[in-house]
């Protein structure tokens, strides 16, 4: 996916000469500007989120300062946020790959009574005003029972995980196999670990096809991450066989970007769960411009389809993350499809 240069991405460009203000995008300001921070671009998801949160910014969005990329290094987080506050940010958003290292920093924003809304991960501790993301427990389990009626209940599959330092990974490894013990288990999971990293996860794959040339299945914690090296791998194998096919290798996956629909469509993959970097991107401004306004909210359903729960730091906001199989592929509200509309008319 090709990110785009912006308004906003020019106005990173010239941050150490410009005036702050020169870069101060849209027009209330009265409650402060939102401090944001990208944890990464080295995936299609992550680009995808940093689009939508300039497009966002560009069109009457929240004043904010210029995006920061913490390029999936938590002391760059850290290094990102405070710059940020000293450059006169009132509300952060982030996205902390890491969720136990952030908490220090999180107690420091608290101090200064600096709201965080934390985007796709949920820190382990440190307050925080909003959580986005969705219910990652919910993609290992969709996950696991997928694969397990697909395969009858038995057979071998491989998990690639993502970073077990990460709620995410953890979330999505724990429900899995929680799932699998519980409604499956007569098929046998190999756990990867890859630390979301697409190379370790491609070499752990084919060390274990090397031992066990008769897997049946995969489970990909992160389509943007592993889609493209483990394709490769697959044919490089002789082991990307059509969806329908004898020996075809069932796979699902989780982001619901698009070269994974169109993996779907191709009959390379079978399904994935659709991580909404769309709203992420909208409702992590639209909870800080609530954060810097004064607003209260709590647990229990909320007007855009998704349940807002307590946690022990704070809330969480659990958008929907559907399920996405060739039956419902082209279906024009997922994100992935309207993005691929928007870069075909530009």
């Amino acid at each position: 996916m090709r990110l785009r240069t912006t308004g906003a991405a020019a106005c990173a460009a010239v941050l150490a000469t410009a005036v702050l203000t020169g870069c101060n995008r849209g027009s209330d300001t009265a409650g402060g500007r939102i401090g944001i921070d990208v944890p990464r671009t080295d995936t299609d998801f992550w680009n995808s989120y940093q689009q939508y949160l300039e497009k966002d910014l560009d069109h009457g969005g929240p004043a904010a300062l210029p995006l920061s990329n913490s390029q999936n290094d938590i002391a760059k987080v850290v290094a990102d946020v405070q710059a940020l506050t000293g450059q006169g940010a009132k509300a952060i958003v982030m996205a902390p790959q890491d969720t136990g290292a952030i908490t220090a920093e999180l107690r420091r924003l608290a101090e200064k009574k600096i709201p965080v809304v934390s985007v796709d991960t949920r820190p382990d501790e440190g307050r925080v005003y909003m959580v986005v993301r969705a219910d990652n427990r919910a993609y290992g389990e969709k996950s696991c029972e997928y694969l397990g009626r697909r395969l009858g209940g038995r057979g071998r599959v491989a998990e690639l995980q993502g970073d077990l330092s990460s709620v995410n990974g953890r979330d999505r490894s724990e429900a899995f196999a929680s799932c699998m013990r519980q409604k499956f288990p007569r098929v046998t999971v190999h756990e990867l670990a890859t630390d979301w990293k697409g190379d370790v996860a491609s070499g752990k794959l084919q060390s274990l096809l090397a031992q066990h040339p008769d897997l049946d299945g995969l489970y990909m914690q992160a389509g943007g991450a592993f889609l493209q090296p483990t394709l490769a791998l697959l044919e490089q194998k002789k082991l990307l066989k059509p969806a329908g096919s004898d020996g075809h290798l069932t796979i699902i996956s989780n982001d619901g970007i698009p070269d994974e629909l169109d993996a779907i469509r191709a009959g390379k993959i079978d399904a994935t769960l659709s991580q909404p970097a769309d709203l992420y991107a909208k409702y992590a401004l639209y909870y800080a411009r609530a954060a810097l306004a004064g607003k209260t909210f709590r647990p229990g359903p909320t007007d855009h389809g998704s349940a807002i729960v307590k946690i022990k730091n704070g809330l969480e906001d659990q958008l929907p993350a559907p399920l996405v199989t060739k039956d419902n592929v082209n279906d024009t509200t997922l994100w992935a499809n309207q993005l691929e509309k928007k870069e075909k008319k530009q």
